[in-house]
């Protein structure tokens, strides 16, 4: 399941997307990250943070927070968790240049919502330099492979159980148990 385009030497012209929950930080099962002390890093994600900004021009984060649109928390208490993100993942030598998110619920059929293509045409509003057909949608979701190939960018899933790559393949390029192992793969082809 690998596409050719994972082969090919990513540079300052590419720009890599990345989903927040279960992807960046753990994702709280059946709950929402309400609060920044329940934003808790991954393994290995302040690191590959660090690679992924020295390998692309830009790196921004598309999040659906439907939590703001049920009432579970404020807008302001979501930036306070994006602020504590952005700071830790400067401090640890990376970067993320913007972070999308939409607070629209899931039946409201925003076109900001994931897997809708909003946050993306948003992202490219403000920084017209992104190509998508040199970008990569990297998220643990089928919504997060949709949003990617309506894009038409490379779809990486991030997920330990292989049966949505085998029941779905055509929505994702490649699959990893992680974004460190992304990472990881990623450096294993582009030595330097």
């Amino acid at each position: 399941m690998i596409n050719s385009k994972i082969g090919v030497k990513y540079d300052k012209t590419w720009t890599l997307f990345l989903d927040r929950d279960g992807v960046l930080n753990r994702r709280l099962v059946g709950d929402y990250v309400k609060e920044p002390g329940q934003f808790v890093w991954i393994d290995g994600v302040l690191e590959s943070l660090a690679y992924f900004s020295g390998v692309f021009g830009r790196i921004v984060v598309v999040t659906n927070q439907q939590g703001i649109g049920k009432g579970l928390m404020k807008l302001e208490t979501l930036e306070q968790i994006h602020s504590k993100m952005l700071m830790e993942a400067n401090q640890a030598g990376g970067k993320i240049d913007k972070v999308y998110f939409c607070p629209d619920l899931e039946n409201s059929r925003s076109f900001n919502r994931k897997p809708m293509p909003g946050m993306g045409l948003q992202a490219k509003r403000d920084y017209p330099e992104i190509d998508f057909r040199k970008s990569i949608m990297v998220g643990d979701t089928l919504s997060d492979m949709r949003f990617g190939r309506r894009l038409k960018m490379v779809t990486v899933l991030i997920s330990s159980d292989p049966m949505p790559a085998r029941r779905f393949p055509a929505l994702m390029d490649m699959r990893f148990n992680s974004l460190a192992s992304f990472a990881q793969y990623l450096k294993s082809r582009q030595p330097g």
